[in-house]
């Protein structure tokens, strides 16, 4: 028999072997705040982690060659006391290496000291090792080419047709050739050297580019070493040959060589054979003479900047020196560098006597008609206006 004690406490009895339970203190909750908090500070550990590891594999990477295949090579410019910061920014701007930054870091780190300024070829799959030691073995004090090449300067072609064929076709950027020809002192060198060329150019007033006209259209070869100046040199030295001959008939006919080249560099796009260049000539020293503007389309383009199917009444009115629809006379000088051809025209104009002052031509023919009036030539113009447009 199992005997059961109980116990009277109140009024309530309780099983002996029931005994009451002790509370124990629990875990205290955590509140909200505590939560987001931690949830945060979990998260940008977890990100910190990420990015270091992001990092780490950048920097792993920005260590090695930008692209290891590319054979291009890349004309470089230190400047004169750029610090190896910024010459890390100007080898990340010419895509020579990834970060240029990782450079600067990696010279000091490296003990590369005595980086020289001047111009460099250098590849993007050189290393960062490779690009320091070359940086301290100095550049060139100008340009140099790195392949052989060739220039065509086409007859007709303008200082900023020349900068796009030279920048395509050599490592001479577009912004290094036409700074050389605003350079001042080197157009003082040129003139110097070939003063009976040159003279009547650097008199001119209000000129864009004292060089216009004076790069002779030929095809140039343009060798490993060869610098920009030495390239432009041949240009202007080839023009020199060419007009030598001409030289005192220019004179005797009172003209400069910048008004001949400017009236060729219109006859260069106005004519296509040597027979309406000569005319075309004539219509021009016509029109000089009794005081009227050249009123050439050609005069305009150069004026506004740019080509048109069509110029406006506006393009007409440009306030430019260069725009002889507006202005009579030579204008400040040429337009483009014209050939030969041109040049020849002008000093051989034909039909003076005739007494043009007027032409057209019927584009889809080529076809040139010229007429001494101007009603004649408004006519000539409605009769065309449907081929021409």
């Amino acid at each position: 028999m199992v005997q059961i004690l109980k116990e009277r406490n109140g009024g309530n009895t309780l099983d002996n072997d029931k005994q009451p339970t002790s509370k124990r203190p629990g875990k205290k909750k955590m509140s909200t705040g505590q939560k987001i908090i931690t949830g945060v500070v979990s998260i940008l550990a977890v990100l910190l982690v990420i990015s270091g590891i992001v990092f780490y594999h950048y920097f792993q990477s920005a260590l090695k060659p930008l692209d290891p295949k590319s054979e291009e090579v890349v004309q470089v410019d230190i400047p004169m006391g750029a610090s190896s910061k910024q010459i890390g920014s100007i080898l990340q701007d010419k895509k020579i290496v990834k970060n240029g930054s990782v450079f600067n870091y990696y010279v000091k780190s490296h003990n590369y000291s005595g980086l020289r300024a001047g111009y460099y070829q250098l590849k993007a799959s050189m290393t960062l090792n490779q690009v320091a030691k070359r940086l301290q073995q100095g550049g060139t004090s100008e340009p140099i080419q790195s392949t052989k090449g060739k220039v065509l300067i086409p007859e007709g072609a303008g200082i900023a047709d020349v900068a796009n064929k030279i920048s395509s076709t050599t490592d001479f950027s577009k912004g290094e050739f036409l700074s050389l020809m605003k350079n001042q002192s080197y157009m003082k060198s040129l003139e110097k050297q070939y003063p009976n060329l040159l003279s009547s150019s650097m008199a001119a007033k209000d000129v864009r580019y004292h060089l216009e006209g004076y790069l002779y259209p030929a095809t140039y070869i343009v060798n490993k070493h060869m610098s920009l100046k030495s390239l432009v040199n041949q240009m202007v030295a080839h023009t020199n040959d060419e007009l030598s001959p001409y030289y005192k008939k220019i004179k005797k006919q009172n003209l400069t060589v910048q008004q001949v080249l400017t009236l060729a560099s219109l006859v260069e796009r106005e004519g296509v054979s040597q027979s309406y260049r000569r005319q075309i000539s004539g219509v021009f020293f016509n029109r000089i003479d009794q005081g009227m503007p050249l009123q050439s389309d050609v005069a305009v383009e150069y004026a506004i900047g740019h080509h048109k199917q069509h110029l406006s009444a506006k393009d007409l009115q440009s306030d430019s020196p260069y725009n002889l629809y507006k202005f009579a006379g030579y204008g400040p000088g040429p337009f483009n560098n014209p050939s030969m051809s041109a040049i020849k025209a002008v000093l051989n104009p034909s039909d003076r006597s005739k007494g043009y002052l007027y032409f057209v031509a019927n584009t889809k023919t080529g076809k040139i008609y010229f007429s001494k009036t101007l009603a004649e030539h408004n006519k000539r113009v409605d009769s065309l206006s449907k081929v021409n447009n």
